[in-house]
């Protein structure tokens, strides 16, 4: 049976319609895009849809789910995934890092969830293995469609050709354990970016996010353990670029202490607008930008605008509920994080996570204003050649309005109703990062040859390949 369009889908085909056939003789239309509730003058998306033809557009953190590419996950279709290469086609999108996360997974199995076993640690290695197979499964089946990035120049070279340049990444020094060379086997089999924290410390470094219920302790560590030390400099050595999203404040300091190159924080927002350790303080992006490294800002909602009070109330009831004192901040409110849940039994953290889990989802997304605020703060604060994008999708990244790689037409279209510039643009959307990743290539041992400019020529090249490009439209 077919299902009729109700009254207000009517109005809403009617109304785009209308504007439409207004705007043909008038050049005064807006652009409506329904689902994310942003809407653009006609000039506005037009220059945006040519700009993003034009540039390369880069986003540091997906992550590769488990299940990409099984029935309903197929890369080639769209999905109700927010990263497949229909939705990067459609969205022009040039490249991606995906991220090959691996975690130990405590809700597995029977009466779940878990605290940690000696098996913890083999699930995170064959998580990582799996997403690792499911890229170079990607890259086997769709060889017109995309290709593995190992350079910089790999990356313009690929998107000129039309493909998706995808970058190997990997989060969580958790399934490493206390192997080293284990960086060396994962910078030869393609991992150009390489992330030490998640949820939970590791034995490598403090994260933002202890985990009582692992028996984690904030800052137990005091920052970067001696093997997590002698990886920045191993890192430094492969010429694979840090990312110190997730790290605690003193784990972001010892690695800025002690690299030799720039730094990324792949996936984070700054703490001034939500004041939580998983953002960065105003100090944390200063320390950054000293290494000469760039901050991607993240698409992520609750790390981009305050709970909502109703949200706040719904939690400050659900922890009375579990004999918790009212929220004095944020930091508790977006996880399971008291101390308390040290000596909860199983039962109990499962409860009250799924609990808490089930109030954040409710929560109204954040907007791509709200996004965009936070890449303003930023630039503010650190200078435009020190910030980019990344979206964190299927990691719960997402914001109204731009909810899938489809959408990044959207945050081009805002930055510049705010002002900025085509090579401002171009350098949030993919030159800074590429500008840090061939640093990160010269500074290695053995120093590898380059041919990407340094920063200080970035404004000249991003320039050149706007107009080269343009003439060739003309």
């Amino acid at each position: 049976m077919i299902k009729l369009p109700g009254k207000k889908t009517l109005y809403l085909s009617l109304l785009v319609l209308i504007v439409a056939v207004l705007g043909v003789g008038t050049g005064a239309a807006w652009h409506y895009y329904w689902k994310g509730r942003v809407s653009y003058p006609s000039d506005i998306v037009k220059r945006a849809n040519d700009l993003q033809e034009r540039i390369i557009s880069f986003d540091s953190h997906v992550t590769v789910p488990l299940d990409f590419g099984t029935e309903g996950t197929e890369a080639d279709k769209d999905t109700h995934r927010q990263f497949d290469l229909v939705k990067a086609g459609r969205g022009r999108m040039s490249g991606v890092a995906l991220s090959i996360l691996a975690w130990p997974e405590m809700w597995n199995g029977p009466n779940a969830p878990h605290r940690p076993t000696a098996g913890f640690a083999e699930e995170a290695r064959h998580q990582r293995e799996t997403r690792y197979r499911i890229i170079q499964g990607l890259v086997r089946d769709f060889p017109n469609q995309v290709a593995i990035a190992y350079t910089p120049a790999d990356l313009r070279r690929i998107a000129s050709e039309g493909k998706l340049a995808v970058v190997v990444s990997l989060l969580n020094a958790y399934a490493m354990g206390d192997d080293l060379d284990q960086l060396d086997k994962w910078a030869a089999r393609g991992m150009r970016l390489f992330g030490f924290s998640y949820v939970g410390n590791n034995d490598w470094a403090d994260s933002s996010r202890p985990l009582p219920f692992f028996n984690d302790t904030r800052d137990a560590l005091g920052g970067l353990s001696p093997i997590g030390k002698q990886a920045v400099h191993r890192l430094n050595d492969l010429g694979v670029v840090i990312d110190v999203s997730q790290m605690s404040s003193k784990a972001l300091d010892d690695v800025a202490a002690l690299t030799r190159a720039p730094l990324v924080a792949s996936h984070s927002a700054p703490r001034a607008l939500v004041d939580i350790p998983r953002n960065l303080s105003d100090k944390e992006l200063q320390v950054i930008k000293a290494t000469g490294g760039v901050v991607q800002v993240v698409g992520f909602s609750t790390y981009l605008r305050p709970l909502s009070q109703p949200t706040l109330d719904k939690l400050n009831a659900l922890r009375k509920r579990f004999d918790l004192a009212p929220l004095p901040g944020l930091e508790n409110a977006l996880m399971p994080g008291d101390s308390v849940i040290t000596i909860w039994p199983e039962q109990r953290f499962g409860e009250y996570a799924s609990a808490l889990y089930g109030i954040l989802e409710e929560e109204p997304k954040a907007s791509l204003k709200d996004y965009v605020d936070a890449i303003d703060y930023t630039v503010k604060k650190i200078g435009i050649d020190h910030v980019g994008i990344s979206s964190d999708f299927n990691e719960g990244g997402g914001v109204n309005g731009w909810m899938s790689v489809a959408d990044n037409r959207n945050v081009t279209a805002e930055l510049i109703q705010r002002g900025y510039t085509d090579i401002e643009i171009a350098k949030l959307w993919g030159e800074n990062y590429l500008r840090v990743w061939e640093q990160v290539r010269q500074l290695a041992k053995p120093a590898q040859p380059t041919a990407q400019p340094a920063a200080h020529a970035i404004d000249r090249a991003v320039e050149h390949a706007l107009t080269e490009h343009a003439a060739v439209a003309d």
